[in-house]
């Protein structure tokens, strides 16, 4: 089988990268389109495989997205002409299920954020099968077209498949220049590009920054773009590091002792490895986060005296909850264990 997988922010790497891997290795083809986002090209490039840049970023307002989704989604059509494809492939990509549609392609979109209201009522609609966790009510999705059998949901969070086997490497301390044996904080800034922000920053987030740079602390900020970058510079926060382009960010959310952040991805990874983590999400909260706030295993942050940094145990991922990332890819794709 030849499969199309479009990647149209940094999260879906991460998220489809098990997937592909393992249609690969069961003898399919994959094909990868990518939106230059954030830093979605940049971990493309660090994982080696091969994809091709299609269209732009079209800003944090809804008249500049629909503009970019118009000129995307008939080169998406081009593209997949060509590629004579048996099946799509897309985490939340607005762009994939209509031009897997007008291509009559069989597609799957999977997301486990429910409330980004425009997006599902497309992807909703036009894909052939919609993919999310349990957690979410099948009754909150009815609304954007998504029914069962087209809604097929799954046991346990989607980090819980794709960390399963996954190990931290030590790697990107040396590359960022901390030290083991001291305490670590990670900070995410929030995805201002989000229509559900409309290009919004968190006001938390200086103060907190200054706050945990104490000078035992080690702050990494993880900034999703350069006026990001330019923003926690201009604190002079000491103590403070700010990677210029994508690093391993699971394996420092695994070594941190706290993570704070806005982005969900990278919350849930904590919460499955074991990190403490701080939402200062600002959107509506979603029936996954609201189950591991439930849990206990995600606080949202709403004062800046709630965040202390202590020493986590040094193991605490290897507790993580195993799922069968074959089962995962079984559920997306129909047929896909058979090469």
């Amino acid at each position: 089988m030849r499969v199309w997988a479009d990647l149209t922010n940094t999260a879906h790497v991460v998220v489809l990268r098990p997937l592909i891997e393992l249609l690969e290795r069961r003898g399919h083809e994959v094909e990868i389109t990518a939106r230059p986002l954030s830093h979605t090209t940049e971990l493309l490039d660090d994982w080696g495989h091969a994809y091709t840049v299609i269209g732009q970023y079209g800003g944090a307002g809804r008249t500049g997205k629909v503009r970019a989704a118009a000129s995307r989604i008939p080169a998406l059509i081009r593209f997949g002409r060509r590629g004579r494809f048996g099946y799509g492939l897309g985490h939340a990509s607005i762009d994939l299920p209509p031009a897997c549609r007008a291509l009559r392609i069989p597609n799957t979109t999977m997301f486990d954020y429910e409330w980004a209201t425009t997006q599902h009522n497309v992807i909703c609609r036009l894909a052939t099968r919609v993919l999310v966790p349990d957690a979410i009510p099948a009754e909150r999705l009815r609304r954007y077209g998504a029914r069962p059998p087209k809604l097929v949901r799954f046991p346990g969070l989607k980090e819980e498949y794709y960390l399963a086997d996954w190990e931290p490497d030590e790697a990107v301390l040396m590359q960022l220049r901390l030290e083991r044996d001291r305490p670590l904080c990670v900070i995410r800034t929030a995805p201002s590009y989000a229509l559900y922000l409309g290009g919004s920053e968190n006001p938390l987030l200086p103060p907190l920054i200054e706050r945990v740079a104490d000078g035992e602390t080690q702050v990494v900020v993880l900034a999703r773009n350069e006026l990001q970058r330019a923003a926690v510079h201009s604190l002079g926060a000491p103590n403070v590091t700010v990677p210029e382009r994508a690093v391993d960010g699971r394996s420092l959310v695994a070594y941190a002792d706290v993570l704070v952040s806005a982005g969900g991805t990278m919350n849930r990874e904590a919460a499955v490895l074991g990190t403490p983590v701080w939402s200062i999400f600002e959107g509506r909260l979603g029936a996954v986060d609201e189950m591991l706030v439930e849990q206990g295993r995600l606080k949202i942050l709403r004062d800046l005296g709630q965040v202390t940094v202590e020493r986590k145990p040094a193991d605490a991922f290897e507790k993580r909850t195993r799922r069968d990332i074959g089962e995962l890819l079984r559920l997306a794709i129909p047929g896909a264990e058979r090469s």
